[in-house]
């Protein structure tokens, strides 16, 4: 009998059955005594286009439950190795947004009091700026790995500071990140001018655009990441609008021309040895992909930013 926390397995109850849960593991209503906490933030309050990424978290956790524990490609077991559980939903303020970011950095404080790495299950973009507040005061500045259709450093929209196209700008004023260790990937479509991505070259990000990226592996690119982010704490929010719509259809702001799904597996398992402090998964709108193959896609991407954590060995490499 293993000390850690396993997620129930498909032999021991129907994959259409059991706790609604991320990965069907074990809930609690704190972190403590937790390596990993799954948390959900079901916001969509900050969206500027399609709505829906408040249901975001619950699909995600509903189209989890095909997910195993053993990672056949990296021989990663993540669930021999950490405390994992799901501790539910922050309790946001529907109604209101600000409120919203300052609720959620102060139920992250709660959670890194606790020493557990959160993996976030979104929710709209905005929420990646209150955890990294959260981030900050625990860590300190930090790199970051950003995957995304869009660069979200917009000073305002429609004259609010506050949106899901704007949370790496107020980061980054907030001094949550080592500018010279900050990377996007997949940045794409059209734009209002060419400062909507060269923004953040100009303050010393290194920006993929996703042209850059078609028909290669990224592999390389990861390789190069891993070396100038060295050992600094990073941590890692994966916008699913980064896949093309044809692998990602379900979210609020589709991009055509986005990356595969398996360069977001390279990427994902690219940050392997990295000092993962925490991580995200965000903009997952379900009412635009009635397959849940969007959400589906979200899940496994999570579980990939588990096998990656920290403590975890990789066992193999395939491909």
């Amino acid at each position: 009998m293993s000390a850690y926390n396993q997620p129930l397995g498909g032999n021991e109850m129907a994959r259409f059955g059991g706790p609604a849960t991320m990965m069907r593991l074990p809930a609690q209503p704190t972190a403590e005594g937790l390596d990993v906490a799954f948390i959900g933030i079901p916001m969509d309050i900050g969206t500027s286009n399609r709505s829906g990424t408040r249901h975001g978290p619950r699909q995600i956790r509903d189209e989890s439950r095909m997910l195993r524990p053993f990672n056949m490609a990296t021989g990663a077991a993540p669930f021999e190795h950490l405390q994992v559980a799901d501790i539910g939903d922050v309790p946001i303020n529907t109604f209101d947004l600000k409120k919203s970011v300052d609720i959620i950095t102060d139920y992250y404080n709660g959670v890194l009091a606790h020493g557990a790495i959160p993996l976030t299950l979104g929710g709209d973009h905005t929420l990646t700026w209150p955890i990294l507040r959260a981030i900050k005061a625990k860590h300190g500045p930090v790199a970051l790995i950003h995957v995304d259709a869009h660069a979200d450093i917009n000073d305002t929209m429609f004259g609010e500071k506050v949106a899901h196209g704007c949370p790496f700008r107020r980061a980054w004023e907030d001094g949550c990140l080592i500018n010279e260790k900050v990377f996007q990937i997949g940045l794409r479509g059209t734009g209002y001018s060419p400062d909507d991505f060269d923004w953040g070259r100009k303050n010393g990000w290194t920006v993929v655009q996703a042209e850059e990226c078609w028909h290669k592996s990224l592999k390389p690119l990861m390789a190069d990441i891993r070396a100038q982010i060295g050992d600094a704490p990073v941590y890692l929010s994966y916008d699913i609008d980064s896949l093309d719509p044809a692998f990602a259809p379900g979210t609020g702001t589709v991009e055509p021309g986005g990356l595969t799904i398996w360069q977001a597996l390279e990427i994902v398992r690219g940050c392997a040895g990295l000092n993962l402090v925490g991580g995200d998964l965000v903009e997952v709108s379900p009412p635009y992909d009635l397959s849940g193959n969007t959400a589906l896609v979200g899940a496994n991407l999570l579980y990939e930013m588990l096998c990656v954590l920290p403590g975890v060995p990789q066992g193999r490499q395939v491909g």
